[in-house]
């Protein structure tokens, strides 16, 4: 049913519990990993030209931890990709290029209280993607080191 998962990443906390899931997925049908974390170019356009290049290397820096975050989680083989661009647009096509069954990803990102629902990235994934999306929210700890179940 699934033969290749990717998952999308930027490395926020609220992304940690969709890779857990996501490589869960993977693990029980015995699917490809895909790890794929966009640098968003809106961001390093909008910043003063002078600091562009800076914030390029600093934003592709967390992109490859975020990645490195994945393959940490896993000892499962995966195929990993740092992309530049828009990234919900960036996200869908790189799933097509892959040819995935479904694109993993958290509802919010490093953006976070920007979107009541969903955050804008993974709106708009949830609505352009080619395949399915699944979203994975992250959960309140319900006391201690426990998290609320699903």
């Amino acid at each position: 049913m699934f033969d290749t998962v990717v998952v999308a990443t930027d490395g926020s906390e609220s992304v940690k519990r969709a890779v857990d899931v996501s490589l869960d997925l993977a693990a029980r049908f015995d699917a490809d990993v895909h790890a794929l974390s966009v640098v968003d170019a809106s961001e390093v356009d909008a910043s003063p030209e002078q600091l562009r290049e800076e914030l390029r290397t600093a934003l592709e820096t967390t992109a490859d931890a975020a990645i490195a975050t994945v393959e940490d989680r896993t000892d499962r083989e995966i195929t990993t990709a740092v992309r530049e661009g828009r990234p919900a647009a960036e996200i869908c096509e790189y799933a097509r290029e892959v040819d995935a069954d479904v694109v993993a990803t958290g509802t919010r990102g490093r953006h976070g209280e920007n979107r009541l629902l969903l955050g804008s990235v993974a709106e708009r994934i949830v609505r352009t993607s080619p395949v399915p999306v699944l979203t994975v929210r992250q959960l309140e700890p319900t006391g201690g080191d426990e998290e609320a179940s699903a």
